[in-house]
């Protein structure tokens, strides 16, 4: 999902993995399985926030969000915006039903 989206992003710019990852500090080699699902992607804003840049992506845009939470995704977590909101909280039950085509129940 997440390497999938940034090597996309990356090619359609015409970046080469090796500039992208001169561009935001990482490892060619390291990024390189990161975009092939083999590591977990970056969670920590300042990357995420470099990552975007180089991509031309707009913090807070559509785009952000999706690479936001797609690393999140990526690396098995929960975003932090749904975490800190209590009523969002309550209904992640209801949506792990919903997506297990469970029949959702707020037991």
């Amino acid at each position: 999902m997440f390497g999938e989206l940034i090597k996309e992003k990356r090619n359609s710019r015409g970046i080469s993995l090796r500039e992208f990852c001169r561009r935001i500090g990482a490892d060619s080699s390291n990024w390189s399985k990161t975009e092939r699902g083999l590591l977990y992607p970056p969670r920590e804003e300042g990357t995420l926030r470099k990552i975007a840049k180089v991509l031309g992506i707009e913090v807070g845009s559509k785009d952000w969000l999706e690479l936001k939470d797609k690393a999140y995704i990526g690396a098995g977590r929960i975003p932090g915006d749904i975490l800190s909101d209590a009523g969002l909280l309550q209904l992640l039950p209801l949506l792990f039903q919903a997506l297990r085509n469970e029949k959702p129940t707020l037991d």
